[in-house]
């Protein structure tokens, strides 16, 4: 009897881990998770990098992914994603600022589909929003680009007048000052996202006035390419851009979307995920600064880590006053750290920013 009673839970042992394996795998097969993309994930930038984080996807939680390539940030976009519910989509992540408003009216029509908007500030019920502290790396890349500068002049193509370009600007600046106070960041806006042409033109025109170091706020490396073609040397962003200008090319601020997307489709599939608001720094490996190459200044790299240590510890504060504006205002009093309202609302450019927030673009 005992034998057959160990038989027999044994075998009930087996069936129930089978119907736990099969259930899972089930859910896996029945999630599909939809992505919309502002360019082309070749763009060797944004997109690029999201992709990269989809991919990470279909590799570690064997989920099927769908996605939807150079998707105007137009009304348009509400076709796509009912598009991506038809095929079965049941988690969307909109990866454009100007998506918002458009996320935001088609998640009431489908309110069992979950929706994650990038870089936006309006959340439903089940609607929430993701980005992360891309500043504090812009401020290690202002280091490295304020020590290598011969001129002086470092130029910023960027894309648009909003909080997370101005932030990043800013940031930037802030960097370069600590290292090189004489220096000043000359920036040039494209508005646009995406366009190659526009992104290396405003680069050659920045160059043309003697910036010696090139950084951006773009999706593609046309910038970087314009800095190699001068014989300058370039700051990239949203990937290791290395490959497209090895002479130019000294570090990036990156992404890693990878782990949150995971975290967000794993919630999906056990029920447990909530609308929020997801705000990750270099603590949560989100975002980083890629490895510096053999064209950045030796003395960058202990200085480097050194800062990206005490921010992530919280020792450092890359926006802590005494911070000026343009026109000498104190904008941020001595021991003050700016606050996450104020950062996502920024329209104002430090000290050392030459340039204008244009408004109404």
């Amino acid at each position: 009897m005992r034998k057959i009673g160990f038989v027999l839970s044994l075998s009930l042992l087996l069936l129930a881990l089978l119907a736990g394996c099969s259930g899972t795998d089930s859910v896996s097969k029945d999630m599909v998770a939809g992505f919309i993309y502002i360019g082309p994930p070749g763009d060797h930038g944004w997109t690029y990098a999201q992709d990269k984080g989809r991919l990470m996807v279909e590799k570690e939680l064997g989920v099927r992914t769908i996605y939807k390539e150079s998707v105007p940030e137009g009304p348009e976009v509400k076709d796509v994603i009912r598009n991506m519910i038809d095929q079965g989509a049941k988690i969307i992540f909109a990866g454009s600022f100007g998506y918002m408003d458009y996320v935001e009216e088609v998640s009431k029509e489908y309110p069992d589909i979950i929706f994650l908007h990038c870089s936006g500030y309006k959340m439903t019920e089940n609607m929430g929003t993701y980005f992360g502290r891309m500043y504090q790396a812009r401020y290690l890349s202002g280091l490295v680009a304020g020590l290598k500068t011969k001129t002086g002049k470092i130029g910023y193509v960027a894309a648009f007048e909003i909080p997370e370009v101005i932030r990043g600007i800013n940031a930037f600046a802030l960097g370069v000052r600590d290292v090189n106070p004489d220096a000043k960041v000359y920036v040039r806006w494209t508005h646009t996202w995406y366009d190659p042409g526009k992104e290396t033109e405003a680069a050659k025109a920045l160059l043309d006035e003697k910036c010696d170091v090139i950084a951006q706020h773009q999706d593609t490396a046309g910038p970087q390419q314009a800095a190699e073609a001068r014989g300058a040397f370039s700051i990239g962003y949203n990937s290791d851009m290395y490959s497209i200008a090895p002479r130019a090319y000294m570090t990036a601020p990156i992404w890693n979307w990878g782990p949150y997307f995971i975290d967000q489709i794993k919630k999906a599939m056990d029920g447990t995920w909530t609308s929020g608001s997801y705000w990750g720094g270099l603590e949560d490996g989100i975002v980083d600064l890629a490895p510096l190459t053999p064209n950045a200044p030796a003395e960058a790299r202990e200085i480097v880590e050194e800062m990206r240590e005490k921010i992530i510890s919280g020792e450092f504060h890359v926006f802590e006053g005494p911070l000026k504006d343009q026109s000498g205002k104190i904008r941020l009093e001595k021991g003050h750290v700016m606050s996450d309202e104020m950062m996502l609302s920024i329209d104002w450019f430090v000290s050392n920013v030459v340039g204008r927030i244009e408004t109404g673009k």
